[in-house]
């Protein structure tokens, strides 16, 4: 089992940037996939950004050249760097994470709420 805990949302103005962290209760080392997805209220789950075990990395459209997301395995750690933050950023952002291309066992966090506004 993998537990999954977000930190380092709140509330920010537009253009100002925030760093989300998820440390995973177990090493991350050789995990398939570590994603972040977010969920606006009115709004379906979408996926923001993911980062595969290779290093290859996607990103949404709508948070493309703003968001970066790296991982950190020797820290049991992904993060999600927000730059440039829109109003439309506000939303619970989900970490998840797929240790197994095999198995694909999929575990997600309780989620951080990250606001932007004025």
């Amino acid at each position: 089992q993998v537990q999954l805990v977000e930190s380092g949302g709140g509330l920010v103005q537009p253009g100002e940037s925030l760093r989300l962290s998820c440390v995973a209760s177990v090493s991350i080392f050789g995990f398939w996939t570590m994603a972040w997805y977010r969920q606006a209220p009115g709004r379906q789950r979408e996926l923001v950004a993911g980062v595969i075990i290779d290093g290859g990395t996607n990103y949404a459209t709508a948070v493309k050249g703003r968001f970066t997301i790296s991982r950190d395995d020797t820290k049991r750690t992904v993060y999600l760097q927000m730059n440039s933050l829109k109003p439309e950023d506000t939303a619970v952002y989900y970490c998840n994470a797929v240790p197994s291309r095999i198995r694909g066992s999929n575990y997600w966090g309780q989620g951080t709420q990250v606001t932007v506004s004025s």
